[in-house]
């Protein structure tokens, strides 16, 4: 049985979409399904991105489009009561920044994006994942 009610920040450009900052890349290849998925284990995902202003509405909206319910946006709300750091408390983060998270090139990209197959192996690994 996976795990459930788990936190998970997730970056947005280079993460759910390819790069394509300031605009809105395409989707990275299995991220609605991984992130549909979790949302379904009940696993509470934060957005965790630069972006501000109508860039991030966009982010936003990139989710509500995709039937992707978010717990926040930047801030984890729960964090509140026991702490003012801006850093988002999370159990997990999906970041193509972050040291060790699965990447993977799109042909004629520089940046990679990433590998949501092999974050979805991952997850099932680690009992996230059924």
């Amino acid at each position: 049985m996976a795990s459930k009610g788990l936190t998970i920040a997730v970056d947005f450009d280079g993460t759910c979409v390819e790069h394509e900052y300031p605009h809105t890349g395409n989707d990275a290849e299995g991220a609605v399904e991984v992130l549909r998925e979790l949302v379904g284990n009940d696993c509470r995902l934060i957005l965790y991105t630069m972006r501000s202003g109508a860039l991030l509405a966009k982010a936003e909206q990139w989710f509500k489009d995709r039937k992707i319910p978010l717990f926040a946006v930047n801030a984890n709300p729960e964090q509140r009561s026991w702490t003012e750091s801006p850093k988002v408390n999370a159990d997990l983060y999906i970041d193509d920044s972050a040291l060790g998270c699965p990447l993977r090139f799109v042909d004629g990209v520089r940046r990679p994006v990433v590998d949501w197959a092999r974050v979805r192996r991952q997850l099932v690994l680690d009992g996230i994942l059924d």
